[in-house]
């Protein structure tokens, strides 16, 4: 049986990488084949002591997501993904931020340059991409707009 000890040098190594949420960190102790209570243990021992904390482990992901231009939706489902709680996802992704359009406004122009769409299917097209990269309706008007502006 796997000791306590070996828990915590796994936890470290992980974290020493990069942060990880509570529930990443679980799954992964778990297919090491350590116990639940044992996990749960040096799991809330490492909480406890701020070594491990998932607002953290948000706000790091949130920073990195919106670096590489994804939008807010999406972030938000790789989120829950990873195990965070809704109530801390909604307390760290604002979705009303004026970021969240700039960014949209660089992706934009990054793949298709500074040119609007001439046409509808251009338009629609521009627009299932910033979709698909994470942005919503209202941003998807807002960034076209911008765009128009910008011209």
């Amino acid at each position: 049986m796997k000791s306590t000890k070996d828990i915590h040098a796994v936890v470290m190594r992980l974290l020493a990488m990069r942060e990880h949420s509570r529930a990443e960190l679980q799954r992964k102790l778990e297919q090491r084949g350590f116990g639940a209570e044992q996990i749960t243990a040096v799991l809330d021992q490492f909480a406890a002591n701020n070594l491990q904390s998932d607002s953290r482990y948000a706000e790091n992901y949130i920073s990195s997501r919106q670096q590489r231009g994804y939008g807010p939706v999406r972030i938000q489902a790789e989120l829950r993904e990873h195990g965070v709680s809704d109530t801390l996802v909604a307390a760290c992704l604002d979705f009303t931020e004026p970021v969240w359009i700039e960014l949209g406004c660089q992706v934009r122009q990054k793949k298709f340059g500074n040119d609007l769409p001439a046409d509808y299917p251009e338009k629609a097209r521009q627009m299932r991409f910033l979709e698909y990269r994470g942005f919503t309706h209202e941003q998807l008007r807002r960034i076209l707009e911008t765009a128009d502006d910008i011209a």
